[in-house]
């Protein structure tokens, strides 16, 4: 299925010179909100249910999509973005400290499980001597795919590690030989014709018209909720809470019921039933 368009980072350059300077004024007068996404359910969430209640609130709402892990939060930095969701808490905390960057999670959302997904294998039980599984190459999604590895007692993680934190050097027991295939999150649906198994990001998963059904296994830790980000200076200021009140709204909890099950939903929601 074709997407919308996305916009890369040269792109958003031009983007930002078109913009008239309020677009990123940082006073209680902002009136225009450019959101940054990966490309699927997060975006979605903004075309669908938050851009609409934002709006009606008198904003103009710009979405800017992307394919990888690392320029929505640059943009942000630099000012080409007021808001992006796309990033767990893990992942923000380590890109903010190696990049020396300012930046506040104000919210979570709904998110997408990782899962492993057949390959050129179609089941668990078909794991052989030296089988090759494809995983993400960013550390923290990294961490998340060999915990779910060792949760399906393929590898053992050594003992006393940050499991948030576990990189491929820390595997010491690999009894099947397994031979890791480390791709950027955007790569790992298209790999699956090339490696036994795959680990797909949930919202990789989702854009990639992949069900969470169709995962062989799926991650069970709930530390990786995804989070709305602003600049840490921004966060207190009137659309920050607007965004953060948008999402948390009534009407985007009965969206979120009903267009994205099998979601880890934010901690402490009540979701209503799906309709």
């Amino acid at each position: 299925m074709q997407r919308r368009s996305f916009f890369t980072l040269s792109a958003l350059a031009l983007l930002a010179g078109s913009l008239p300077l309020s677009a990123f004024a940082l006073d209680e007068a902002k009136k225009e909100i450019v959101i940054g996404t990966t490309v699927g359910d997060f975006a979605d969430m903004v075309t669908d249910a938050i851009k609409p209640q934002l709006e009606a609130k008198g904003y103009q709402v710009k979405l800017v999509e992307f394919t990888d892990y690392v320029s929505p939060n640059i943009a942000l930095a630099d000012g080409s973005l007021d808001v992006n969701c796309f990033q767990h808490k893990p992942y923000l905390e380590s890109f903010a400290k190696d990049r020396g960057l300012s930046l506040a999670p104000i919210t979570q959302v709904p998110t997408g499980p990782m899962g492993l997904y057949a390959g050129k294998l179609g089941d668990l039980k078909a794991l052989k001597e030296g089988s090759t599984v494809a995983i993400p190459n960013d550390p923290s999604n990294q961490a998340r795919a060999l915990l779910m590895l060792q949760d399906l007692g393929w590898i053992t993680l050594k003992e006393g590690i940050n499991p948030l934190k576990a990189s491929e050097f820390d595997v010491v027991k690999n009894p099947h030989d397994i031979k890791l295939v480390l791709l950027e999150a955007a790569q790992l649906p298209r790999s699956r014709e090339d490696v036994d198994f795959t680990v797909i990001n949930g919202n990789y998963a989702a854009s990639s018209g992949i069900p969470f059904s169709e995962g062989l296994f799926l991650e069970r830790s709930y530390d990786f909720i995804n989070w709305v980000v602003v600049k840490s200076a921004d966060a207190d200021k009137p659309f920050a809470r607007d965004v953060a009140a948008a999402y948390n709204s009534p009407e985007f909890k009965a969206y979120a019921a009903k267009r994205f099950v099998g979601y880890k939903y934010p901690e402490g929601w009540q979701v209503p039933a799906k309709g």
